[in-house]
């Protein structure tokens, strides 16, 4: 078995003897952005790590990704956005997942992000927003220090 395969099947019989379920990520890509290859990297780290991970793919829209969030029980959302309308998209599903009653849902997100714009969107509500160069272990820990492992569902 890859290395990469026995740890993440020692991660999943830990989980299982804790009777814990992993955390649950949504990882999306919204709007038109047809850059997909860091999503998919930040995906793969995170189901490495252990967590179960949700891939939508491209093109998706904010509802989509709220909807697919609700529909898989995700602990959170993570997104992807290199376009631009970082300012637009964050915004608009936390909007939504408050309107749809689910608040709790943590979003978190990466791009190309000007640092102005960051902390306007921690003050509308995203968790977190890395930029480009983040170290991926430091998304891995980011995610286990603050969207926490839940009980069995």
């Amino acid at each position: 078995m890859p290395p990469e395969r026995s740890q993440l099947r020692k991660n999943q019989i830990f989980l299982y003897l804790l009777n814990v379920t992993p955390i649950r990520i949504v990882i999306a890509k919204p709007g038109l952005d047809g850059h997909d290859r860091g999503a998919k990297v930040i995906a793969r780290a995170l189901r490495d790590a252990g967590f179960e991970v949700i891939y939508t793919g491209l093109h998706q829209t904010p509802e989509q990704i709220v909807q697919t969030a609700i529909q898989e029980d995700a602990d959170a959302i993570g997104m992807s956005i290199l376009s631009g309308a970082h300012l637009t998209i964050f915004p608009a599903v936390i909007s939504l997942l408050a309107a749809k009653g689910a608040s709790d849902i943590v979003v978190f997100g990466g791009g190309v992000i000007p640092t102005d714009d960051v902390t306007q969107l921690q003050n509308s509500g995203v968790a977190h927003v890395f930029t480009p160069g983040t170290p991926i272990g430091d998304v891995v820990e980011w995610v286990r220090a603050n969207v926490g492992v839940t009980s069995v569902r």
